[in-house]
């Protein structure tokens, strides 16, 4: 297989950092192609742990291109800072490993502004947001305002969609927010820093990935956040700004569809987390629900909040399947579900004394479903020194077995720790 998209197939939080760090010691290119520094992924390399919020997983390989392409949405300041840090953790002995899109859309300091007054206005109807200007940079792109990475390039011109984006951003953050605006000179001049350090990373990826796709390199795009905070398909109003599943690979790096052979992995965790605001079907909020969160570490790499845990949900997990036509599995903290006994996993709902077999649309049906579980026997045993397949406890591996048939998927991968090599490749997905 040419590419690999490597899709979230929950709430976000899946692991899929990790899953990239080790495919790609395969590929040649990884590709960012969607949303912004609301997504963290976390990567444990030895002693270090290191969090990227925008560059490419890929960075931690080296040699490995990374593009940064048209669909994300870029605070350059994060950016900037973000490759200080991989230089002086030693990851990054090149710059020229990072392309960065002119078509990206930048996230401005008014975008994080409005984002954090709006989610204090909602009250206890919180979406959940990062606030870190996500929503606000995708809205002034759909409405034709936005500024662009290309637009750091030219300062006159940057200065003067800046100076009109504030006059109407201002009105609205002062009179209806009732906040504090910008002035011009506040943002302009740190702006015009980050186009000047920027400026050599900038190209028109779109073309640099086609030229890679002709050249016969193996290609990884790298998702961020989870099928089910999809703008469109995800559990709306308590999604992200950008569409999460597998179409969005292609509008958001220019990619024309059908150009290189794609397999869709989805990286579903043993069991379920989610952060913020909505419906959570099989939520635990018990001991057990506790312990998800202390040998999972379930805390978010970005905002450090508390995530909500949960057991594996097959509904939502075949949900995302058929949104992003998934063709393998990536699970991951299945060591997380040992010493519980028994484990458990979602297979139907039960509504209004109906039993649904399908992830519904509407949340009002979702925020009264009552899981039906399947029980299966736990393990005891730490799964961290494991290597192989056949090494693992029988328990473990009828739980990969029910896992498949449920899905109908095959796991492809499985991690049993935070570590780099405490993975378990079941079948290369590069081989398929």
């Amino acid at each position: 297989m040419q590419g690999i998209g490597i899709i979230g197939a929950q709430w976000g939080d899946e692991g899929k950092g990790r899953v990239v760090d080790l495919l790609t010691e395969q590929a040649q290119v990884v590709v960012r192609y969607q949303g912004g520094n609301n997504a963290g992924h976390t990567c444990v390399i030895g002693n270090q742990k290191i969090v990227l919020h925008l560059v490419p997983s890929g960075i931690l390989r080296p040699g490995r291109l990374c593009l940064i392409t048209n669909g994300v949405v870029v605070n350059p300041q994060v950016l900037v800072e973000e490759i200080a840090r991989l230089k002086s953790a030693g990851f990054l002995e090149n710059e020229d490993r990072i392309r960065l899109s002119d078509r990206a859309h930048l996230i401005m300091p008014y975008h994080q502004r409005i984002d954090v007054l709006r989610e204090e206005r909602r009250g206890a109807q919180k979406i959940g947001t990062t606030g870190r200007g996500i929503g606000p940079a995708y809205e002034d792109k759909a409405r034709r305002a936005g500024l662009r990475v290309g637009d750091l390039l030219e300062p006159e011109e940057f200065k003067k969609k800046l100076a009109a984006n504030l006059e109407e951003n201002n009105a609205y953050i002062e009179k209806i927010l009732g906040g504090k605006g910008f002035t011009l000179a506040e943002i302009l001049e740190p702006f015009r820093e980050y186009g000047e350090k920027l400026r050599g990373l900038v190209a028109d990826t779109s073309r640099l990935l086609d030229a890679e796709v002709k050249k016969g390199s193996r290609i990884l795009f790298e998702g961020a956040q989870g099928s089910l905070l999809d703008l469109d398909h995800g559990t709306y109003p308590y999604v992200t700004s950008s569409t999460t599943t597998s179409g969005s690979i292609f509008s958001g790096t220019g990619l024309g569809f059908g150009r290189l052979p794609l397999l869709m992995v989805g990286v579903t965790k043993a069991y379920t987390t989610r952060v913020g605001s909505g419906p959570f079907p099989t939520e635990l909020s018990d001991p057990v629900g506790d312990r998800l969160v202390e040998a999972g570490g379930e805390f978010g790499s970005t905002t450090g909040r508390r995530r909500r845990t949960g057991w594996l949900d097959i509904l939502a997990l075949n949900y995302a399947i058929r949104l992003s036509g998934l063709g393998g599995l990536a699970l991951t903290k299945i060591d997380v579900l040992s010493g519980l006994d028994p484990v458990r996993l979602a297979v139907a709902y039960r509504y209004r004394g109906e039993r649904l077999t399908e992830f519904p649309a509407d949340l009002k049906i979702l925020s009264q479903c009552e899981p039906e579980y399947e029980s299966l026997p736990g393990w005891q045993e730490n799964l961290g020194s494991v290597r192989r397949l056949s090494d693992l406890p029988r328990a473990v591996r009828n739980y990969l077995a029910r896992v498949e048939e449920l899905t109908g998927l095959p796991v492809l991968l499985m991690s049993l720790g935070a570590e780099r090599g405490q993975t378990i490749v079941i079948r290369d997905p590069f081989s398929l």
